[in-house]
C-alpha cells in the first residue's frame, strides 16, 4: 500500500493530495481509538441500564468509541456466496448482538425493525445504508409505497443508528468497494420477524428471521 501521509505528497498533482491526505485521515481515525475483543465489548454492552436502550445516542456513542478487534469475531463469521449471513453472538431479553457477513454485492431487503432500535458498526470493510421513507403502507393487502430518502456508508470510524421515526431501510456491500465486510448489530429488544418492502413493485409482507450460527456453532 503506498505511503499517504500529507507530508509526503507534496509532488503530486492536487487531486492525488486530496485522495492521499483523505486515506491517511481515514487510517488516523481507524486507529485512534483502542480496539476491543468483542468478549470484552459483550461484557460493557450487558452493563448498560435498559434505559441506555430506549434512545439511540448512548449505545451509538459506545459503537463509536468501543471499536471491536477484527481477529476477535473469527468464531462467529461464516460466509455464503448466495446470501448475507446472520451469526448471534450474544442475547439477553434486552437485546441481541450478530455479526452479519457481506460477500462482494450482497444487500439486503428493504425492511423494518418491528419498532425496536437497531444500531450498526462495521469493523471490517465498510457498507451503505439506504433509508426510505414510508408514504403508505397495508401490511394486510401487501401494498407500500416507499420514496427514497438518503444513503449513508459505514464504516470502522463511523457507526450508525438507525432512525426510529424513519426506519425502513436496506444494507448493502457495493460491488464497487470491491471486499467483503461485517457488520455488528445491536437490536433492542430482540425480535424474530420484520416486514419486508419492495420500492419497485409496490408490495410488502412478513417475513420469520433465521439465525445461520449462533455463538459460533452452526444452526441445525
Amino acid at each position: 500500500m503506498p505511503n499517504c501521509r500529507p507530508t509526503l505528497c507534496s509532488s503530486v498533482p492536487p487531486v492525488f493530495k486530496v485522495s492521499c491526505i483523505i486515506l491517511f485521515l481515514e487510517h488516523s481515525m481507524s486507529t485512534a481509538v483502542k480496539q476491543i475483543p468483542i468478549q470484552d465489548f459483550v461484557t460493557q454492552l450487558r452493563k448498560f441500564p435498559e434505559a441506555a436502550f430506549d434512545q439511540t445516542e448512548e449505545i451509538r456513542r459506545y459503537l463509536q468509541e468501543t471499536p471491536v478487534s477484527s481477529d476477535s469475531l473469527a468464531p462467529y463469521l461464516t460466509w455464503d456466496r448466495q446470501h448475507y449471513t446472520r451469526n448471534l453472538i450474544d442475547k439477553t431479553p434486552l437485546y441481541e448482538l450478530l455479526a452479519i457477513c457481506w460477500e462482494i454485492g450482497q444487500a439486503s431487503s428493504v425492511h423494518n425493525h418491528r419498532d425496536q432500535n437497531c444500531w450498526m458498526a462495521v469493523p471490517i470493510g465498510r457498507l451503505q445504508v439506504e433509508n426510505f421513507r414510508v408514504v403508505r403502507q397495508d401490511i394486510t393487502a401487501g401494498s407500500c409505497k416507499l420514496e427514497h430518502a438518503d444513503v449513508v456508508e459505514m464504516n470502522i470510524s463511523q457507526p450508525c443508528a438507525v432512525d426510529p421515526q424513519e426506519p425502513v431501510h436496506r444494507v448493502l456491500n457495493p460491488r464497487e468497494f470491491n471486499q467483503r465486510a461485517v457488520s455488528l448489530h445491536v437490536y433492542s429488544r430482540p425480535f424474530d420477524t420484520c416486514v419486508v418492502y419492495s420500492a419497485e413493485q409496490g408490495t410488502c409482507g412478513e417475513i420469520q428471521l433465521h439465525y445461520h450460527t449462533t455463538y459460533g456453532q452452526p444452526c441445525k
